[in-house]
């Protein structure tokens, strides 16, 4: 997976292939959502990408074959213009003989304190005419506009999230670790500023599920907690809290399997610019295993 770049093309579209390697390093305010998908028979990752700066909101598309690993192309758009609140973009895939075509509309979405919008949009993958993927509450609208048919097998599965959340102590989010279960208010707490031994805090809905003490001789490690009866293994590395030189960040996995671990130790999370394009292949090996769901959290402290 890739960050946004720092800058965008001036009509507010652009496209990367492969080979590009421009990476931002304001990733403070970016989810990345990782949907596995089928396109002509063939296996297809697409990654959405949402940001939030000064300026306003960000949207990106990406696709990776899951065959070779290759990113196919890359969509960046500026939805703060307000001509490029609602548009469309076709893009010639040549590895699947087809075209791709992107439609959005964000001209009446409505914002919580993060970069993804909670309502009022739309986001649409369509291919042969035929919805890929389908993002936001406005399904009539989107089907209207690209006339385009439900696919006719299963649709998008939802694969792996990655989100970045600041913080003092105290770190939140929403997850969803079940298709169609509840979403649940995620807290992760934790205080480093004291001269004691500090403590990490887990809670879902307001209830304590998992407490770390000791944390000084345990900054890595992993725990299993249960979320609507589903066993959910919560894995950790916050040494970068406690012994780094400088402002760094924490980072949290919770995945619905027991087979986490070895995803964790097989590739360093800690950097979550060292987190590449192909570790979406391992993602996609763990849900054609029924391995489950990922959501990763990089959490940086502010002071």
């Amino acid at each position: 997976m890739r960050d946004f770049p720092s800058c965008f093309g001036e009509n507010g579209v652009q496209i990367a292939d492969s080979s590009s390697s421009n990476t931002s390093k304001s990733t403070h305010n970016l989810v990345t959502c990782m949907y596995q998908c089928r396109i002509r028979g063939r296996s297809c990752l697409i990654t959405i990408g949402w940001s939030k700066n000064l300026m306003g909101q960000g949207l990106s598309v990406g696709m990776d074959d899951s065959a070779t690993n290759q990113c196919l192309c890359k969509v960046e758009i500026k939805p703060w213009l307000f001509s490029k609140r609602k548009g469309s973009k076709s893009i010639a895939i040549e590895t699947y003989s087809c075209k791709i075509d992107v439609f959005w509309d964000l001209s009446s979405a409505k914002f919580g304190s993060g970069p993804e919008p909670l309502e009022g949009f739309y986001v649409g993958i369509v291919v042969d005419r035929q919805m890929v993927l389908l993002l936001g509450d406005m399904r009539k609208e989107v089907f209207k506009k690209t006339n385009a048919t439900a696919p006719i097998t299963s649709g998008a599965v939802f694969v792996s999230k990655r989100e970045h959340v600041t913080g003092k102590k105290v770190f939140t989010t929403k997850a969803q670790f079940c298709d169609n279960g509840q979403i649940h208010d995620l807290s992760i707490e934790c205080d480093t500023s004291g001269i004691g031994d500090p403590c990490l805090v887990v809670r879902v809905d307001c209830k304590t599920v998992m407490q770390v003490k000791r944390l000084r001789w345990k900054f890595r490690g992993n725990h299993t907690i249960l979320v609507d009866g589903l066993a959910v293994e919560v894995l950790w590395d916050v040494h970068n809290w406690l012994f780094g030189t400088s402002v760094g960040n924490a980072v949290f996995m919770f995945k619905t399997c027991l087979t986490a671990e070895k995803l964790w130790s097989s590739q360093a999370l800690s950097d979550p610019n060292v987190l590449p394009w192909s570790f979406s292949q391992r993602f996609l090996d763990s849900k054609s295993q029924n391995l489950g769901f990922s959501l990763i959290l990089y959490a940086w402290k502010i002071e």
